[in-house]
């Protein structure tokens, strides 16, 4: 395929029809809408509405099974991803798609490598990775090893990859899902230079405040279907999300149920550390509450917890129940009634190669291997939980990578819970996850409380903890530093305290 060089033209797209189906799961159906150059669009839908095969159709790494899709007027059938780039057409994948061992510059370069000769050309490629990474606010050197970079700046290197390659048509997916408020206003003052330069942008996010604050027209749909578009400026969040759902979203968040004080904490920490990420950490957390954990990206609230599970060297009292324990691993977490839920969904929550049965019984195989396994019994408690955990799957038998993200999240819920713990930690329980999946999730962090747990949520989303939370316990550097209730809670307040500009701190 022959193109005029990408970055000298602007990319209008159309589809036309796109049908995909995957075996005998057709997964969009006739899906046709037209992209104009130079606008920011957001792509709006529930998990598994095909948003991101229709924009993997769109950038080489799928074929549509019927449809057309068009590009600048002409019909184009991509043979791979490299060849939707040499019209400009890049994704910014919401999974990694970035070399471990290689540096941030080779990463940057993979396959699209400078030559000086018959050489790489290194000092080049690393040159021009640095003004690609300044222009996204990241200040590594393009040398350094990706395996070294935290969550955040793995994102922001694939930004920059997409930058590198001169894409004219930039697809984002989910692209501030580990990002700090600052980062993502500097991505956003990003976006607005490449809509200037005639760049076009979709944007798939579940936040929709930030949908409604860059994009210039909200695309949706539905079940593999295109449903609506409209101006931004014409719909408010609340529309953009029944829209998303085909259905009148009642409040986001249950109501705030109070909390007995009477019995005693469930969890005791007290002067816990992690070498390198946390110092001197103390809280407790009753049955019945929901306690929040706030802070920038590096501010030890992962970390923090990992010690706790004994999946970190680290030191201090845990206390479940009034009684100490030593923790060495989450099995032993598990025994004493302490269970966490991992922010890797994919790399630690589940393991999306196994079946859903299998995942689901995992932290609980003494219950079922009494001398043997008994697949039975596991079958029985699968379809339980996927009745109670409301998770959307058309067989029991399907391995967990098939769910969509809210639903695969709603079966690690599930898995978390099976071993009937006291007290569960969720780390970014709604990353990723959409609107509609959002809501059931935040009813189920309620019954879990309800029901007499002690719950721990930590989150980079600031309304999510104040809509969900008794308290916020708020981490900068390693150590919390103040610990707010429920009617001190803003998104200002939690911003102040997690950058150190708010004026006192209110530790309890």
């Amino acid at each position: 395929m022959t193109s005029a060089p990408a970055a000298k033209r602007s990319v209008a797209v159309a589809f036309d029809g796109i049908v995909k189906a995957f075996g005998p799961v057709q997964v969009l159906h006739g899906v046709s809408f037209d992209l104009a150059p130079g606008h920011v669009y957001g792509l709006l839908g529930e998990n598994g509405a095909g948003k991101s095969t229709l924009m993997k159709i769109l950038s080489g790494y799928e074929q549509p099974s019927a449809g057309t899709v068009r590009i600048n007027g002409d019909a184009q059938t991509f043979g791979n991803s490299r060849d939707a780039e040499q019209l400009g057409v890049v994704l910014i994948h919401q999974e990694f798609n970035l070399a471990e061992d290689l540096s941030v510059a080779q990463n940057i370069f993979l396959g699209h490598e400078k030559k000086k000769g018959l050489w790489l050309d290194d000092r080049g490629m690393e040159r021009e990775a640095a003004d690609a990474l300044a222009q996204v606010g990241l200040t590594i050197d393009p040398r350094t090893k990706v395996r070294r970079l935290i969550v955040a700046e793995k994102q922001l290197v694939e930004i920059a990859k997409a930058l590198a390659r001169h894409a004219r048509l930039l697809i984002m997916d989910e692209p501030t899902a580990t990002l700090t408020p600052g980062e993502t206003e500097r991505l956003f003052q990003l976006i607005a230079r490449l809509r200037a330069d005639g760049v076009t942008v979709v944007y798939i996010s579940h936040k929709l405040d930030e949908v409604e604050r860059i994009t210039d027209e909200v695309i949706v749909m539905r079940d593999g279907r295109f449903v609506a578009r409209a101006p931004t400026r014409d719909l408010s969040r609340h529309q953009m999300a029944n829209l998303m759902v085909g259905r009148e979203i009642a409040d986001l968040y249950p109501p705030r149920d109070a909390v007995d004080p009477a019995p005693a904490p469930a969890l005791q920490v007290k002067h816990f550390s992690v070498p390198g990420w946390a110092q001197q950490a103390s809280f407790e957390v009753r049955p019945g509450e929901i306690l929040g954990f706030a802070g920038l990206v590096g501010a030890g609230r992962t970390e923090l917890f990992e010690g706790i599970m004994g999946l970190r060297p680290a030191s201090g009292d845990v206390r479940l129940n009034g009684q100490e324990v030593r923790i060495r691993n989450p099995r032993d977490a598990a025994r004493h009634g302490l269970t966490y839920l991992s922010e890797d969904r994919k790399g630690k929550g589940l393991h999306v190669d196994f079946g859903l049965r299998e995942n689901l019984t995992l932290m609980a195989l003494e219950r079922y291997a009494r001398p043997w396994l008994q697949p039975e019994s596991e079958r029985a408690a699968l379809s339980a939980a996927v009745q109670e955990f409301g998770i959307r799957t058309g067989s029991l038998d399907v391995r967990a990578s098939s769910l969509s993200g809210g639903n695969q999240q709603k079966l690690a819920l599930a898995k978390v819970l099976h071993p009937k713990p006291r007290v569960v930690v969720l780390d970014e329980p709604t990353r990723g996850v959409d609107v509609g999946a959002k809501r059931d999730i935040y009813f189920l962090i309620q019954r879990m409380a309800r029901e007499g747990l002690a719950v721990i949520v930590v989150s980079s989303e600031l309304m999510e903890l104040i809509g969900l939370c008794h308290r916020v316990a708020v981490m900068r550097a390693g150590r919390i530093v103040c610990t707010l209730h429920a009617d001190q809670l803003t998104e200002e307040e939690l911003i102040a305290h997690a950058t150190g500009t708010a004026p006192v701190a209110a530790v309890e």
